[in-house]
């Protein structure tokens, strides 16, 4: 089935509510989120509709500067072209690209039988960093503590096997952070990671999910057999200098 037309302006505009529990300010259009020293959470996210102006970007770099921390924009593909000369111009380059994929829920994977839904959140960052590397404990544990963010495990054999998160935005969810034990990889535990989030979107009122995932992974290879459509990309943006 076709994505509504307005699904990438939905996401965007999501993307950019979704932080509420960080420090926060507003830019323009841009929304901006400091969770802590050092972590790649700390960023702006583009949330469509109005266009970036140069006050709107000097204000992120003097909040950016109050934090210590460098200068990161997310734009959605829509959002890219336009901001792209002001960009260029105070110094910003593209540091990172991840495909976005959207579902409609209305068509559901079956219902998976071996993921269930954790109040657990130290065990959940724990599990997470087994699959993402143990430098990424610090960044998993502020993930877990956000009191909207769902968090999910699947089993294997009764074991803890892979993690992911889940949040609910204006009808819009976000399914992300999912990892999986290097022992458990193969055993499809990420396409019941997916259904399970799915399914519990639908239930929480969503009517369109959202996951960005690095291009050629397996894990897009998963995303895709889930239902899920590439609707674009989430281009971040960094600015290495000063204007």
């Amino acid at each position: 089935m076709p994505l509504p037309p307005d699904a990438l302006a939905r996401l965007a505009r999501a993307e950019a509510q979704a932080h509420q529990a960080d420090i926060q300010a507003a830019f323009g259009p841009l929304r901006a989120a400091y969770a802590g020293p050092g972590l790649p959470l700390n960023s702006a996210w583009h949330g469509g509709g109005l266009s970036l102006t140069n006050d709107d970007l000097a204000a992120f770099e003097a909040f950016c500067a109050l934090h210590d921390q460098l200068p990161l924009i997310h734009l959605l593909s829509p959002e890219v072209m336009p901001s792209l000369p002001l960009l260029r111009a105070r110094g910003y380059q593209c540091s990172g690209l991840l495909h976005a994929y959207l579902h409609d829920l209305t068509d559901l994977p079956p219902q998976p039988t071996h993921t269930q839904e954790t109040a657990d959140r130290l065990g959940w960052a724990a599990l997470s960093a087994q699959g993402f590397g143990e430098s990424s404990a610090t960044v998993m544990t502020v993930v877990a503590q956000n009191a909207q963010t769902r968090l999910f495990v699947a089993t294997r054999g009764g074991q803890p096997a892979g993690s992911a998160a889940l949040k609910v935005t204006d009808n819009v969810a976000a399914l992300f952070g999912m990892s999986t034990r290097p022992e458990a990889r193969g055993q499809g535990v990420q396409t019941e990671l997916l259904s399970a989030r799915l399914h519990a979107a639908a239930l929480a009122g969503a009517t369109l999910a959202s996951v960005f995932v690095t291009p050629g992974t397996p894990s897009e290879r998963n995303i895709g057999r889930a239902g899920f459509q590439l609707a674009g990309a989430r281009l971040s943006f960094t600015q290495f200098r000063e204007a």
